[in-house]
Formats: structure tokens, sequence, C-alpha cells
């Protein structure tokens, strides 16, 4: 039996209906913090993409950019100043049909490489496309979906063996917000036992997923923030430790996002 202890700041009296799941002024402004960043990340990658992002927002090869933004959400972008260093040094080309070799290849915190499976994951995502005829097609699948609709069916289709909800729902936020597919997330997609929904629990105070969902929306619009925000912030309020995920050592988030996000909370 493995014991998981929980980590939370002493209880004085903070109370907000959006978080109800939160008893402390610190843990509220950490949460907002890190929503903030995620939604500052977000602009970023439309406005400026870091490092291989560019790339997968470039016009080009349709399959390479869908590719290499897989392995950008699978391999994870590192902590420090050269984030993208270990995923450039393992990529391979969609046409090769070659799969990175990750033997002691340095993987980011959110990755969703299992140690003892290596590449496996990669392989059964390329067989998943192959079915379709080409990642495109695949992802792309009836052109008559709402990008809300795509990103719900895709993302349900995308359940590979080692491939993680939080590197599935990178993906697909990643290739809607670099314009690559037509994509928007119209839920968070909880359930199991990963960081996020473990944070959703504990902030928003209900473990069914049917509330979580609706709170979660309800905290986002509050904020004026994306959605898709409280993925890499719940993430990020859980571990404790924020992950840059691409951005450049010691990103802070926007201070609008911040403003927005502290006054949905009552800070």
């Amino acid at each position: 039996m493995t014991v998981r202890r929980l980590a939370r700041d002493a209880d004085d009296g903070f109370h907000s209906r959006l978080v109800p799941g939160l008893r402390s002024v610190a843990d509220a402004e950490r949460l907002a913090a890190e929503i903030a960043f995620a939604a500052t990340r977000l602009t970023r990658l439309q406005s400026d993409p870091p490092g291989p992002y560019a790339e997968v927002a470039a016009s080009g090869d349709i399959e390479e950019r869908t590719w290499l933004a897989l392995l950008i959400a699978v391999l994870g972008p590192l902590d420090g100043d050269a984030p993208f260093a270990a995923i450039e040094a393992a990529r391979t080309s969609w046409a090769s049909g070659e799969l990175p070799v990750l033997d002691d290849v340095a993987l980011g915190p959110r990755t969703s490489v299992d140690p003892a499976g290596g590449a496996r994951t990669l392989a059964f995502y390329r067989a998943w496309a192959a079915r379709s005829g080409s990642q495109a097609a695949a992802i792309t699948g009836d052109r008559g979906w709402s990008a809300e609709r795509r990103f719900a069916r895709i993302y349900e289709r995308l359940a590979l063996p080692g491939l993680q909800r939080g590197a599935r729902f990178d993906l697909l936020v990643t290739l809607g917000r670099l314009g690559v597919y037509e994509l928007r997330a119209g839920e968070l997609a909880l359930g199991g036992s990963d960081a996020v929904t473990l944070a959703a629990k504990r902030v928003l105070g209900i473990g069914d997923p049917m509330l979580l969902g609706r709170r979660a929306a309800e905290l986002a619009e509050a904020s004026g923030l994306p959605l898709e925000a409280l993925d890499v912030g719940l993430y990020n309020w859980e571990r404790r430790t924020r992950a840059s995920l691409g951005l450049e050592p010691g990103a802070e988030p926007d201070p609008e996002a911040l403003v927005g996000a502290r006054a949905a909370l009552g800070l």
C-alpha cells in the first residue's frame, strides 16, 4: 500500500464559492498564480511559440508538424535554460518511420513515457494514425465537427497504451492553439488518478466527474481565462513547483491574467 501525503497550507478561514476545497489564502494565491501562468503560456503559444513549437505552427508538411507536436507532448519540455534540447536530440521524422531511441533521454516533468516501455507509446500512435491513412485524417475526423466536438472525439480515440491524460490533452491544446487543426477544449476531460484530476477534486471540493467539469468551467469563466489553462494550472498547483513547459526559466504570469484569477477567488 502506498500512502500519499497531501500538502496543504494552514486553514486560515479562507472561503470561496468557486473553490470550496480551499481553506487558506496561501493555497488560493498559489492557484491564482498557476492558472494565470498557464493562460500566459497559451497566449505565448499563439503569439510567439518558443523552440520547436514555432516549427509546429509554421507552414509545412502537416504530418511532420503533427508528429513533432506529439513528441513534445509525450517527452515533455525540460525545466531550465534548454527545455527542448532532449526532444531535439531524440526526434525522428514522420517520413522515416523510425521511432526515437529513448534510452538515457532526459524526460520532462510531464512526460508520458513509461521508463519500462520505452517508445512503445509512439509505436501505438503510429499504428493508430495508419488505420486512418494519416495523422491529419485521424485528427481531423469528420469535417463537419465543431472544434469542441473534434477535441472531445479525438481525445477519446487517443486513449492508447501509455498515452496518459496529460499528454493527450496537451497535444490537442497545442495543435489547436498553433493553428494546425480546428481544436478547442470544451471540457477538462477529468477522470482517473492523474495529477490534474486529483488537484481538481481537492480544489473544487467534489469527486463526481460531471460536477467537477461544471465547477472547472465556472472557475475559468469567472477568471476570464481559457478553460484549457486550468489543465497546466492545476497540474502545477498540485506539484507545488512550477513546470515551465517550454517557457524560459522564471517566466511569470501576465499581470492582467493574474488580476482576473485573483479577483475570481476574492483575493
